[in-house]
């Protein structure tokens, strides 16, 4: 089935450096077909028969044997990101795509953790959790948001990571329904 995982805090500065065709080349070695990346930031779509939890812990096994990285990898099945995209709860505020941002999580955040990004979120900006997404839409963008750097933060208590919704919207049309699976 066609997935999307999503690698964390790589390739941003000087730290966690692995080139994409480098990365592509190791997950086709290691049996994942149809791998493709898009942009730098460790993004990638493949069909892959394990479920996403399976997967996840086998890219992290996969990326720190090769790279010497201890990455932590989040992945959702085509038809999960295509549910989390359905919903966009945003939609009506969230006019710049690169300044709405979705952080997709490997388990749900605590109460605690979710009451900090809802007192983090200062109008303009709005934050909205659902499941195992946070949707945030940060009119100023993040460089000097509070919302943001909490959502960045490891202090959610949880593995995640963040794309924007131009980066999201792209991942789904790649691991469309016309590839193979």
């Amino acid at each position: 089935m066609r997935q999307v995982a999503l690698l964390r805090g790589i390739n941003i500065g000087s730290r966690n450096r692995i080139a994409m065709p480098a990365l592509r080349e190791a997950l086709a070695e290691a049996g994942y077909e149809d791998v493709e990346t898009y942009v730098q930031s460790g993004n990638v779509v493949l069909s892959a028969s394990e479920k996403p939890a399976a997967l996840e812990r086998s890219l992290e096994r996969l990326i720190e044997q090769r790279f010497e990285l201890a990455i932590p990898v989040v992945v959702r099945t085509r038809a999960q990101l295509a549910k989390a995209v359905g919903k966009n709860p945003l939609a009506d505020v969230a006019h710049d795509p690169k300044r709405y941002q979705v952080a997709f999580l490997r388990s749900k955040l605590s109460r605690e953790a979710a009451d900090a990004l809802g007192a983090a979120a200062i109008e303009p900006e709005q934050v909205v959790i659902d499941g195992l997404q946070i949707y945030s839409w940060h009119d100023a963008g993040v460089a000097r948001s509070k919302l943001w750097a909490a959502i960045a933060s490891k202090k959610l208590g949880v593995d995640a990571t963040a794309r924007n919704w131009t980066t999201v919207t792209t991942l789904l049309e790649m691991a469309g329904e016309n590839r193979s699976i």
